[in-house]
């Protein structure tokens, strides 16, 4: 890029505090369901409806795969919409009404099958859970694409992060924290009743976050805030690969957006979760909860960190200096779980009393946590960027594709967690999903250290290696914004998309 040529007269694209706060609820309203597939549908599908296990938890990973090859349809259709009600937001309702009426379909619609019908329950599981991730795939596109038009100020994309945080944290910990206290007093996570009560609570949930998201990109969502104001013909799907082809930067990130969730996907998997602190430490109901608090109590800190950081020298480089210390961090995690040993009180968690073995899990893993869980939204504002990004490169503004192109990766790579989880829990003999009342078997210290700390240190190992050669640095960042502006300034005042990508570079 030749500097200076582009100007820096053009205004930018700022949100307003309450636009940055409500429009990522829509991630929280879209993590309510994320959470409620990746822990509790195979337990529906295994302990309510009497699928087989393999079934259950391959069919996680089988609609994620789904969910991923509908991705690049649904951006594109994104991309081609314009309506008086606007780009996103007909997407962002459609999608979790639809969700909603899936779910009652799929967690209380197949109950009604007789049991000498087995293979017409089969068949109406899938199709329900086809259903319903069409819809989470209408409105979590929207999240991702939506942002390019809420701000393009570098220092305002830092805090979307954040606030994507604590909204994800609000629908994805709301479900976490209640599922426990619910499956305590219901019978137990295998159980119809604590279904029951979980669905409905969760529908309402997420959908009063819609409601909320909606109201923040409300004044956004029309085209004086999309790309650099051109009329532009209408991208073909055929040309949507040579796109993600040459925007190197978007298949860097890639990488580094699945690593982050496949991490994160399988160590909080809730099997996982109930093998540590219930089959090996012996007591799930006394540790799950506190761990939990511990891991956001020490996120806190972290996600002011990792916005300074974001806000000085880019998001890049943010995400990469605290990846490596979650990294480094869990390398005690895993030193500690690998000198417990059955039965051995000195190297097992206990609360009452408070054990150094407890003491330095706390450390490690409160630290770990909370550094790879303020990144683990990172690459979600990073979309963004890789979307101008674009725009800047060949003056297309196709933000649903972009941030679907991306994802689809990223589902492909997270959908594997279950389908690991399950697999690893049938090489160890286990026929039926560990919940917190499971005791200890041979074999499930080795797949706790690979599930909970070998795999994700694997996958922040590939983080790390993807963003070596990332340039979109704040610096970069703040160049192309200007260039973007003037070229938008300029086809405003007549001047041809062609001439201005020539002249304004």
């Amino acid at each position: 890029m030749e500097n200076g040529k582009a100007g820096t007269g053009a205004a930018l694209n700022r949100a307003k505090v309450y636009q940055l706060i409500l429009f990522p609820m829509n991630n929280g309203a879209t993590n309510v369901y994320y959470i409620l597939t990746l822990n509790f549908i195979a337990y529906y599908a295994n302990g309510v409806l009497g699928l087989a296990l393999m079934f259950a938890t391959t069919m996680v990973t089988v609609m994620r795969l789904f969910d991923a090859v509908t991705d690049p349809v649904i951006g594109a259709l994104i991309d081609r919409t314009s309506t008086r009600f606007g780009k996103f937001r007909p997407y962002m309702i459609l999608g979790n009404v639809i969700m909603a009426a899936a779910s009652v379909l799929l967690y209380f619609g197949t109950r009604i099958i007789s049991e000498d019908r087995a293979w017409v329950k089969y068949v109406c599981f899938v199709l329900f859970y086809a259903l319903y991730v069409i819809g989470y795939t209408f409105q979590t596109a929207c999240t991702r694409s939506g942002q390019t038009c809420l701000t393009n100020d570098p220092k305002q994309r830092p805090l979307f992060t954040v606030f994507n945080t604590v909204a994800s944290l609000i629908g994805m910990g709301l479900i976490q924290l209640l599922a426990p206290i619910l499956s305590g007093r219901l019978g137990g996570y295998n159980s119809a009743a604590f279904f029951n009560v979980l669905i409905p609570l969760s529908i309402t949930i997420s959908a009063v976050l819609t409601l909320l998201a909606v109201a923040g990109i409300w004044e956004k969502d029309r085209p004086a805030f999309f790309g650099v104001g051109a009329a532009q013909e209408k991208v073909k799907l055929k040309e949507y690969v040579a796109i993600l082809k040459a925007n190197r930067e978007l298949q860097r990130l890639m990488v580094a957006g699945a690593g982050c969730k496949l991490a994160f996907s399988i160590a909080t998997n809730m099997t996982v979760l109930c093998m540590l602190y219930g089959a090996m430490m012996g007591n799930y109901d006394s540790l799950y909860l506190p761990m939990m608090v511990v891991g956001y109590v020490f996120s806190v800190p972290f996600f002011l960190l990792t916005v300074r950081t974001s806000q000085k020298h880019g998001q890049k480089a943010s995400l990469v200096r605290y990846t490596r210390l979650a990294l480094l961090m869990y390398v005690g995690v895993l030193v500690l779980l690998l000198l417990w040993k059955p039965g051995a009180a000195a190297v097992n968690l206990s609360l009452r009393p408070v054990n150094l073995y407890t003491v330095l899990f706390v450390l490690f893993f409160g630290v770990g946590y909370g550094a790879y869980y303020a990144t683990a939204d990172m690459p979600i504002p990073m979309v963004a960027d890789c979307s101008d990004y674009e725009t800047y490169r060949s003056g297309n503004y196709i933000p649903g594709i972009m941030g679907t192109l991306f994802s689809l990766v990223d589902k492909l790579v997270s959908s594997l967690g279950s389908t690991i989880v399950g697999v690893a829990l049938a090489l160890i003999g286990i026929h039926v999903l560990p919940d917190g009342n499971t005791p200890y078997a041979d074999g499930m210290h080795v797949v706790v250290l690979l599930l909970f700390c070998v795999i994700p240190m694997a996958a922040w190992v590939a983080t790390l290696i993807a963003m070596k050669g990332y340039t979109l640095t704040g610096e970069q960042m703040r160049r192309i914004q200007e260039v973007n502006a003037a070229r938008k300034d300029a086809i405003a005042q007549g001047m041809p998309l062609e001439e201005a990508m020539k002249q304004l570079r």
